[in-house]
């Protein structure tokens, strides 16, 4: 009976999924029928007007949402796994604010190196070398630290010294540039084209896939590092590529759509409400599906639908995500261990 009702949640995660897709594409500063938007996910003759408004805009940043929230919600379950802390986001190794500090420097140097900004992929290559560098300091202080704690330690000490050269280059930087750089860190998934979702594509596939196969370790962690080596779990091997499969994912969705708070902390607590197990072979699945619908509707409310005002992103995750956590945590604030 249980198996039955995990694989009845799992259903209806997808088909309330494949709704909100719909929703998010029909919905903006043109109101667009429903069925114009069927017709035109099935290629079957609509207007042309309101065609080309769905392939070349809303579907791309409808697309865009699915790939990185489907990334951040499985990001932040291995974190809080792995870290066997409620608190862990996907972001806790650093690897955001590393990516922000290379952005930062791309776009607040153009005044003074103009080659650093010239390129439309300029941004979404310094995130990445941004956070690959991040990655390769966790991966040596992974292989150094016998426990998990104080790589998380490592983790929040590289985002204070990444936070405080990133604040030094906004405090030198000019006014313009300052406010592009404000609006890459307030985060968006409306800039995305189709080479770049493609790019996204393939490294979120990458990163989901690594995860699957980390399910068992996952779930032995659990009940801790010494239960996991009883049963013959190599957690060095294991270690590396739950941060390879992390770092992957976080770095590239930091890349094009900029650091987004909240979805990746929030999501694996909405989901053990939904389907209250410890099982990753049944949660990994459902915080991908849970960290889409929830950056679906964010990025919805952002729209504001029947204006064409666009608010940031991050302000709508934090807006709606912080007042349900709070109420997670005092909801079950005897259950609330991961």
């Amino acid at each position: 009976m249980r198996q039955e009702f995990r694989f009845l949640s799992l259903l209806i995660l997808t088909l309330s999924l494949i709704v909100i897709f719909c929703i998010n594409i029909s919905m903006g500063s043109v109101s667009i029928p429903f069925t114009s938007v069927l017709s035109t996910l099935f290629n079957l003759p609509t207007d042309s007007i309101i065609k080309e408004i769905i392939l070349d805009f809303r579907l791309p940043k409808a697309t865009t949402c699915v790939l990185a929230g489907a990334g951040l919600g499985a990001g932040g379950l291995m974190m809080q796994t792995f870290f066997r802390n409620p608190l862990a986001g996907p972001d806790v190794l650093g690897l955001s604010s590393g990516a922000s500090l290379l952005v930062a420097f791309t776009i607040l140097a153009q005044a003074t190196l103009p080659a650093i900004g010239s390129s439309p992929w300029s941004v979404a290559l310094a995130a990445t070398f941004g956070a690959l560098l991040v990655f390769i300091l966790i991966i040596l202080a992974s292989q150094k630290l016998k426990d998990n704690s104080s790589l998380l330690i490592v983790g929040m000490m590289i985002a204070a010294f990444t936070s405080s050269m990133v604040s030094v280059l906004q405090f030198l930087s000019k006014a313009d540039d300052l406010q592009s750089f404000m609006i890459w860190s307030l985060g968006s998934v409306g800039g995305t084209n189709w080479a770049e979702i493609r790019t996204l594509t393939f490294v979120i596939f990458v990163g989901l896939l690594i995860t699957w196969f980390c399910v068992k370790p996952l779930n032995s962690w659990f009940l801790g590092e010494n239960y996991a080596k009883s049963i013959g779990i190599n957690l060095k091997r294991a270690k590396l590529w739950i941060v390879l499969s992390t770092s992957l994912m976080v770095g590239t969705i930091t890349a094009f759509c900029g650091p987004i708070a909240f979805v990746g902390l929030a999501v694996p607590h909405l989901v053990k409400l939904i389907i209250p197990t410890h099982d990753h072979k049944i949660l990994l699945p459902a915080t991908v599906l849970g960290g889409s619908i929830l950056l679906l509707l964010c990025d919805t409310l952002a729209q504001l639908p029947g204006s064409a005002q666009v608010l940031p992103l991050n302000a709508i995750t934090s807006f709606i995500g912080a007042p349900v956590l709070i109420w997670v945590v005092i909801r079950n604030k005897r259950k609330f261990m991961i």
